[in-house]
């Protein structure tokens, strides 16, 4: 299964040519950027955890992809994005978002049924992965990174 949250969800994942870009469209509309990690990717989790502090006075990608190469290397197994935000409305509005690193195996979501009082059908969205503690979510059985 294939995690698609944010902008550009169902595109094949970009290349550090196409992530460039993307950030210098943010940079030329000026929206500051910032980098978010999560290892639990539940649709309603929009609370990732940030890698620094955003970007406000960023005037070139390189810095932003020298801060993304960090994040990656410090957290392999972890989906990482970009998040832009436009303070045109005077509070944190999320102009664009993007995932730029994902774990090699996505384990999906179950949809649990429950059915409640007077016929009332209600659904949750459960992530397999959070059956496991965070530091191994996404590996194999055996603690190392499942085959493809």
């Amino acid at each position: 299964m294939r995690l698609t949250q944010g902008t550009f969800s169902f595109l094949p994942d970009f290349s550090v040519d196409q992530i460039t870009a993307q950030v210098q469209y943010c940079i030329d509309q000026g929206w500051p950027v910032s980098i978010e990690h999560t290892d639990d990717p539940h649709p309603r989790n929009v609370y990732w955890e940030m890698w620094g502090t955003p970007m406000f006075d960023l005037r070139d990608p390189a810095g932003l992809l020298m801060e993304l190469a960090a994040c990656t290397h410090a957290f392999p197994g972890r989906y990482v994005k970009v998040t832009a935000y436009d303070r045109a409305y005077g509070r944190q509005t999320t102009a664009l978002s993007f995932i730029v690193a994902r774990p090699p195996h996505e384990p999906g979501f179950r949809l649990e049924r429950q059915e409640t009082a007077d016929r009332s059908i209600r659904y949750t969205v459960h992530a397999y992965a959070t059956e496991r503690p965070p530091e191994s979510r996404y590996l194999g059985g055996n603690g190392s990174a499942p085959d493809e």
